[in-house]
């Protein structure tokens, strides 16, 4: 069974350190979806752009390498594959011994793309400082606004509001206050997430009221980002909309979903938090 509860998150687990592709846990993304009303042709374009800081091999004499990698996994794609999964996957390199790491690199696509159901793209970096530079998320900060909370959960998508009478604008709104919960094992989920719109103006306060309601909401992070989005078309319909929402790591991963009105490119732009 390909469900979470199936996967390995929340259970104990012996950690292999030799390369073993079957650890790697695909869950379907047509149930969530399916939830939010979503028909078979995708309302949105986008990629799910994972960091792993904790990837070793061995090169043929047996001495360590490191490096930083980025996965792109499509927005199309039939499955995501379940974080825990993931970090077990990557970890069985470590006593695994390779030519170099473009061979490391093509190991890694051939079997991402298999648990996704569709080509993952694979980026090996040097893990040097410059690498990977923390920047700041581009956009008006939502977070300052002084604000009465009393809803956590469930997201309140009647939040959300747009003044059709004012004239379009182009926006982007950023909040570093957005928390989720794991479904499976109920941990806590930290990010920020960047919103880029033309349309509408989109009222503040009731945005960030939104995002704050998801704070006690179990999903994982590809499908808050998902529901976030098509919230915000149905609510305000935007002309255009991009949400791209940055994870905090866990187990030496981060998550970042970016979905788009438009066949857009995500950038990967580290923050501090992570």
């Amino acid at each position: 069974m390909s469900t979470p509860e199936h996967s390995p998150l929340g259970k104990d687990t012996a950690y292999a350190d030799r390369y073993d592709p079957g650890l790697l846990f695909p869950i379907p993304r047509a149930d969530k979806r399916a939830e939010l009303g979503m028909a078979e042709t995708l309302p949105f374009h986008g990629v799910d752009v994972w960091n792993a800081y904790e990837l070793s091999w061995l090169d043929l004499r047996g001495k360590p390498q490191v490096a930083l990698a980025e996965f792109r996994v499509p927005a199309a794609s039939p499955q995501i594959i379940e974080s825990k999964s993931f970090k077990l996957y990557l970890n069985g390199f470590a006593q695994e011994r390779l030519a170099d790491a473009a061979a490391l690199a093509a190991t890694l696509v051939r079997d991402l793309s298999a648990a996704a159901g569709a080509v993952v793209g694979v980026q090996l970096r040097d893990a040097r400082a410059d690498a990977l530079p923390v920047v700041a998320l581009d956009g008006r900060l939502l977070d300052d606004q002084d604000l009465a909370i009393d809803h956590y959960g469930p997201p309140r998508p009647d939040y959300l509001r747009a003044d059709a009478t004012a004239t379009a604008v182009d926006e982007t709104l950023v909040s570093h206050l957005l928390r989720s919960n794991c479904p499976v094992t109920g941990q806590p989920d930290w990010g920020s997430v960047q919103i880029a719109y033309r349309g509408a103006p989109i009222d503040h306060a009731g945005l960030l009221r939104y995002l704050i309601s998801f704070r006690t909401h179990n999903e994982f992070h590809e499908q808050c980002v998902e529901r976030i989005f098509v919230d915000l078309t149905r609510r305000c319909a935007p002309q255009q909309l991009s949400v791209h929402a940055r994870y905090t790591r866990r187990g030496g991963l981060d998550i970042n979903p970016f979905r788009s009105s438009t066949p857009a490119t995500s950038g990967n732009p580290r923050t501090v938090r992570q």
